[in-house]
């Protein structure tokens, strides 16, 4: 949590700075009209630090702070400098010089700023061997979007950059506008999801532990492996099998993986449960997941979790089709359901 409250507190900063130098507040003072701290170059650092924090990976990679902190330092020291050599001299360019620096210095904070995000989607896509315990709670798709609204960001970055470029570095401060609006919207984004999503995780993790596992004899399974079983034994069996492991808890359960384990051909087992049950098979786990949800709803035990947390803690991937599951189903939704109950 940490480093997103450090995210949006380095955005937020950033849009500060720009609209007080668009208000000239300090005009008349040259070393405070002159001193921008480069709030940007932090931006990407953070939000890596939390991405590899909130796939609890972070013993397994650099932790960049080490290098991008002193960098950062280094380029206010820099400016600094700029500012004590320049302060004491009447040069008619003068504000040429420094509006020039701050592009050259803001440049090389995007050269970086998209080094360190491209290594972070990389993190995100080829090492979920390293955060497989994560991603049975979350699916990540939230983190995703980010990145989509963050490519978008430096694009408008890289835009008013290259108009600041083509005008000379003169009267450039509106070809910033777009950029702070989508800054402006990412900051909210990111503190209602990352507000959000936490909580989630953390009650999902809370409600796994709380679970337990019906006490089912498991030698009912001996007849899996029976030649001549019959497809209502079958198909009994099955159901069985999926209340004793709750598979169906398991968002991304597929038909091979269940015949896998019931030790039966999957397109056996898929016409088993289509010719018994009159359904295909994601609407024959779903029901199991609604009616699991069901139960931990009316549980005194789980009140104090959101109906979110227990419909993904059910099996369903995402809370609108939680919702639409459930209300397909039982013809309520999960909260009339819930009030309904507790009358």
């Amino acid at each position: 949590m940490q480093f997103i409250n450090l995210l949006v507190l380095t955005i937020s900063l950033n849009n500060l700075q720009s609209w007080i130098v668009t208000k000239n507040f300090f005009n008349n003072y040259f070393i405070l009209d002159y001193t921008h701290i480069p709030w940007h170059f932090l931006i990407a650092p953070f939000f890596y630090m939390f991405l590899i924090n909130y796939l609890e990976i972070e013993k397994q990679q650099k932790n960049i702070l080490k290098i991008i902190v002193p960098t950062f330092l280094l380029t206010i020291c820099i400016r600094i400098g700029f500012i004590y050599f320049y302060s004491e001299k009447a040069l008619v360019n003068r504000d040429y010089i420094f509006e020039k620096y701050t592009s050259i210095e803001e440049i090389f904070s995007l050269l970086v700023s998209l080094a360190v995000f491209g290594y972070s989607f990389h993190v995100l896509t080829k090492k979920e061997t390293l955060f497989a315990k994560i991603l049975s709670f979350d699916n990540l798709k939230w983190i995703y979007t980010f990145f989509k609204l963050g490519l978008f960001t430096y694009l408008f970055w890289m835009i008013a950059l290259a108009i600041t470029v083509a005008l000379d570095f003169k009267e450039f401060i509106y070809s910033y506008y777009p950029l702070r609006v989508l800054t402006t919207v990412l900051i909210y984004w990111i503190g209602y999801q990352a507000i959000i999503q936490l909580r989630l995780l953390k009650e999902r993790k809370k409600l796994r532990k709380q679970l337990t596992v019906s006490s089912i004899k498991k030698e009912i399974f001996k007849v899996h492996n029976e030649k001549n079983i019959d497809q209502k034994q079958l198909f009994n069996n099955i159901k069985l099998l999926l209340l004793e492991k709750q598979l169906f808890t398991e968002p991304k359960l597929t038909v091979e993986f269940l015949a896998n384990e019931a030790d039966v051909n999957a397109t056996k087992l898929s016409n088993t449960i289509k010719q018994i049950s009159d359904k295909n098979f994601n609407d024959f786990i779903n029901e199991f997941r609604v009616d699991f949800a069901k139960q931990l709803l009316i549980d005194e035990t789980y009140k104090n979790y959101t109906i979110t947390a227990i419909g993904l803690e059910s099996g369903f991937n995402s809370k609108s089709a939680f919702y639409a599951t459930f209300k397909k189903l039982t013809g309520f939704t999960p909260s009339d359901f819930l009030k309904n109950n507790f009358k």
